[in-house]
């Protein structure tokens, strides 16, 4: 069974950082990418970021040059190094993974629990 887990969300003030972690536990045949997503309250779910199996890496507009995904695969975590954050940054953060469990598995979606960011002064 694949599971992630978030970590290192919290409250900061706004222009202030955070670091959110995403350890994940399990075996995995292939991956094709790994990235995070988040929530507002009322709002839908939307993608932030995203880090392929090739390295490459991909950003929404409303947080490019501020935000940073990057991978230690020796510990098989996943990090958001989170700069100049804003007041609209506030939501609670998912980290996915898009893979295959085994060679005949569908290419499946595995989310974490999600941690709460908090911008505010």
């Amino acid at each position: 069974q694949v599971q992630l887990v978030e970590s290192g969300g919290g409250l900061v003030q706004p222009g202030g950082s955070l670091r959110l972690s995403c350890a994940a536990s399990g075996t995995m045949f292939s991956i094709v990418a790994r990235g995070w997503y988040r929530q507002a309250p009322g709002k839908q779910r939307e993608w932030v970021a995203a880090l392929t199996s090739g390295g490459s890496t991909n950003y929404a507009d409303s947080v490019r040059g501020r935000f940073t995904i990057s991978r230690d695969n020796a510990k098989n975590t996943v990090y958001l190094q989170m700069n100049s954050l804003k007041p609209e940054d506030t939501a609670v953060y998912y980290c996915n993974t898009r893979g295959r469990r085994t060679a005949v598995s569908p290419l499946l979606d595995y989310w974490g629990q999600g941690t709460q960011v908090t911008v505010s002064s």
